[in-house]
């Protein structure tokens, strides 16, 4: 997720000159804005060799890492915010991951495809398994190794005693705030320790 409309809402979540850790941070262009126009430090985590270099030619400090393997290289606390944007779904470990993201930041954000967005229903009803713009792949080809929806969320996050402080969808780059379960093709949670 690279969209310059997305970089910029979630950008908007992340205070001025916070200390940030973007777990899965791709190619490093939101930890990058961040730098830029926010005035942040930090690390993004990335597991693929090409993401690593592209960090690297934009002078994002980036440490190649499986995420699988948790953040026990971090104390508690360790930054102001940890980002998870197009991660969590990734995970094997995803709730093990959502806890250690409470625990190495001060805040969490994190954005994830929500299978409840109404095109997906749609193709459900039908059927078939949801192929759009934010979900490309096939139901056999995809990387996403879960599902989750707006609602899911809420109930992992009160689970793991997680107080949600913001919430809203991305949808063609524009934040929903009504009916973001039904109306957004993105989920964003921002987050922290209950």
């Amino acid at each position: 997720m690279s969209d310059r409309a997305t970089i910029q809402s979630i950008g908007r979540l992340v205070p001025q000159g916070a200390r940030v850790l973007d777990l899965g941070c791709g190619d490093g262009a939101l930890l990058d804005h961040l730098q830029r126009e926010r005035g942040c430090s930090g690390y993004g985590i990335e597991l693929a060799d090409e993401n690593v270099l592209a960090c690297v030619k934009r002078g994002v400090n980036v440490i190649q890492l499986n995420l699988d393997q948790g953040l026990s290289i971090f104390d508690d606390d360790s930054f102001d915010v940890v980002l998870q944007i197009d991660t969590l779904q990734h995970l094997r470990n995803a709730e093990t991951m959502l806890r250690e993201t409470a625990r190495v930041g001060k805040l969490g954000i994190v954005a994830f495809p929500n299978f409840a967005h109404w095109p997906n229903r749609l193709s459900i009803v039908r059927g078939r398994m949801p192929v759009t713009k934010r979900l490309p792949y096939q139901w056999y080809d995809t990387p996403n190794i879960r599902v989750g929806t707006f609602k899911d969320f809420e109930v992992l996050a009160t689970k793991n005693r997680l107080t949600i402080l913001d919430a809203f969808g991305l949808q063609d780059g524009h934040e929903r705030r009504f009916l973001p379960n039904m109306t957004a093709s993105t989920a964003v949670f921002k987050f922290e320790r209950g």
